[in-house]
């Protein structure tokens, strides 16, 4: 937990050297973690949040994503590029994003906002992934934050290309050795239909608890749902 500003500085070495970025002004991190909570809670200590930053950091995401994709999509038309970018830039990769980088725990939360819980929430974490990316484009420009990006998530990147709906199955069990040490499981609650027109009906049970529900015309699609509608909730509560 970092409680402080001056807790912050201290631990800023640490941080820099998992994000792989050194800022020229620490001041741009220390407004990247400092949630609103926090800001509110302490105003004659610290000035600013990451809302501002935040707001910055989607729009150069969006511009170096959209650079990329024209780029090595060079026949792709611009339809599938709005797709693809859209996907790449939205909440759930940023969550994905935050969490490779392992440094939630370096945000400045507000108490009410630590007393919740919300440290691991899903709509936190893509904000500050965003504000991060607004303070590296600030201290170090378009280049800067190009490198820091692609130094990090390249293979999420070419992943996401491959598969623009996402693999849900994949990445809820990749949540769930991490945090539960333990894969998720599916039940098929039900099957209808005639062999030509099947329906399913699955349910996934995240650390003991039903956390999702789907359904498909196979079983691996129906999986698939139950895994998707299982991260929105275990990421957005």
């Amino acid at each position: 937990m970092i409680p402080s500003p001056d807790h912050f500085f201290k631990e800023v070495p640490s941080l820099e050297k998992r994000i792989g970025y050194h800022f020229k002004d620490k001041s741009l991190l220390l407004t990247a973690f400092t949630h609103p909570s926090f800001a509110n809670e302490n105003k004659i200590i610290i000035q600013e949040n990451n809302e501002r930053l935040e707001f910055l950091g989607d729009s150069v995401l969006g511009m170096i994503i959209a650079g990329y994709l024209y780029t090595v999509l060079p026949k792709t038309d611009e339809g599938v590029l709005s797709a693809l970018r859209s996907k790449i830039v939205e909440g759930s990769s940023c969550i994905l994003f935050t969490e490779k980088l392992g440094v939630i725990d370096y945000l400045m939360l507000g108490k009410g906002e630590r007393r919740n819980g919300s440290r691991g929430r899903g709509s936190i974490m893509a904000d500050l992934f965003e504000a991060l990316m607004g303070a590296i484009y600030l201290d170090g420009g378009l280049a800067a934050t190009t490198h820091f990006f692609f130094s990090h998530f390249t293979e999420e990147i070419a992943s996401l290309i491959r598969d623009p709906q996402g693999n849900w199955k994949a990445d809820l069990q990749d949540y769930c050795q991490r945090n539960y040490q333990a894969r998720p499981l599916y039940q098929v609650d039900a099957e209808s239909g005639p062999d030509h027109s099947k329906r399913f009906e699955v349910t996934v049970i995240v650390n003991g608890q039903e956390k999702g529900k789907g359904q498909g015309s196979s079983k691996k699609e129906a999986e698939q749902n139950a895994a998707k509608q299982a991260l929105e909730k275990l990421y957005h509560g």
